[in-house]
């Protein structure tokens, strides 16, 4: 039996297509599925602060959407308590935020259990509370000056 070469040239064309579909098809779902970027309490509880130089953006910001400015809370729109946690505009409040003193802002009141206020976040919430490397580095930041870094 002989086979034409129009025939082995059609096959191989039917070959090509179905490797060009499944390669989209890889490709495709390779794209989708690197594209998620959600940041969850996990991965921002797992991330260490530095114990100088903390960066607002680099390492609180993440840690106040996470745990703070998310939706019923200190977003733009519920601000809770009349206070909005998401930029550093927001969050650098007097008094809420105090640079260079720590222990006179009131936000470290509110996250540092110690002081024995409520704690923020509040239990019950779908959220956990802040680590104590979060609490620290917030302490670290606004020690350094509470920078728009």
């Amino acid at each position: 039996m002989q086979i034409s070469y129009s025939t082995v040239n059609n096959i191989i064309i039917e070959m090509r297509k179905s490797y060009l579909i499944l390669l989209s098809i890889l490709l495709s779902v390779t794209i989708f599925n690197s594209c998620d970027d959600t940041v969850t309490g996990n991965d921002i509880d797992n991330r260490l602060i530095p114990d100088k130089d903390v960066s607002f953006q680099t390492h609180l910001l993440p840690v106040f959407n996470a745990k703070c400015s998310t939706s019923g809370c200190h977003d733009n729109v519920s601000m809770a308590g009349g206070y909005s946690m998401v930029s550093w505009s927001s969050v650098v409040e007097p008094g809420i935020v105090n640079p260079f003193s720590a222990e006179t802002s009131i936000i470290i009141w509110r996250i540092d259990p110690r002081y024995g206020f409520d704690p923020m976040p509040p239990l019950g919430q779908p959220v956990t509370p802040m680590t104590e490397d979060q609490i620290q580095g917030v302490v670290t930041w606004i020690n350094e000056g509470a920078k728009n870094n």
